[in-house]
């Protein structure tokens, strides 16, 4: 009969065990939002560093794609370091990513002719370890893909953000297949916020948390991005009653 295994190989199982989970000590950083409602349905309290995440617009059309894209620049901003951006069309507009605090400077534009040559080169950004984030806009995303973007990223613990973009309708049904992404997000515009004087308010969106690798799926009614790449909740209206409420988030079940 086989001796027991010691505490020291034991230990050395269970890492290599945590190790091919993606739960190194590396990958259990994370990046906060800010905004408790959120961070506690993720695990570590935040946006798992050194792994892939998606985000999509909630509709097929350009406003709903748009916000998709600050709302990954603002998670980006919060990063360190140059941010790699990857796209297949000339429509990247500076002016917005740095309303979402992610200035120009900051801002390594890769724009290439196909989206497999897009793919390639997210991956060989999320290898390297100099950058904050990798963000790539992508129509469709496989399994096999993903996988080895989730794997580039666990390796580097650089954060990967895929933007799924379209080109025509029927390729939005790509966003539901499954894939080794730890976090999926989509994010619709809602109506602005209502100011006490006449004017626009602060843009709200509606956020999906549709799929969270070990934690929980949730809708929040939040502000969007502001200067410094941070979101908010959003604040009850000066009319609404005062009673005790849970405001702005919807638990998904």
């Amino acid at each position: 009969m086989p001796s027991p295994l010691d505490q020291p190989q034991l230990a050395a199982l269970r890492e290599r065990v945590r190790s091919l989970e993606g739960r190194s000590a590396l990958n259990r950083l994370t990046l906060p939002f800010g905004v408790p409602e959120i961070d506690r349905r993720l695990p570590g309290g935040g946006l798992l560093m050194g792994a892939l995440h998606e985000v999509a617009g909630g509709g097929y059309g350009a406003v709903d794609g748009a916000a998709a894209s600050l709302f990954v620049a603002g998670i980006a901003a919060r990063t360190q370091g140059q941010v790699l951006w990857c796209v297949t069309r000339q429509d990247l507009f500076a002016p917005a990513l740095a309303q979402a605090g992610l200035p120009p400077g900051r801002v390594i534009h890769a724009e290439l002719s196909d989206e497999a040559t897009l793919l390639a080169c997210f991956e060989e950004g999320l290898r390297h370890r100099g950058v904050g984030a990798v963000v790539a806009e992508v129509a469709k995303l496989s399994m096999t893909a993903s996988r080895r973007l989730q794997l580039a990223a666990e390796g580097a613990g650089t954060l990967g953000l895929a933007v799924r973009r379209w080109r025509r309708q029927p390729e939005a049904a790509d966003f539901g297949q499954p894939t080794a992404s730890v976090t999926r997000w989509r994010v619709s515009v809602l109506s602005s916020g209502v100011l006490p004087t006449p004017g626009l308010g602060r843009a709200r969106w509606l956020l999906e948390l549709i799929r969270c690798r070990a934690g929980e799926s949730a809708d929040f009614e939040v502000e969007a991005t502001d200067g410094s790449g941070r979101i908010a909740l959003s604040a009850p209206l000066a009319n609404r009653s005062s009673a005790p409420q849970v405001a702005g988030i919807r638990a998904r079940r």
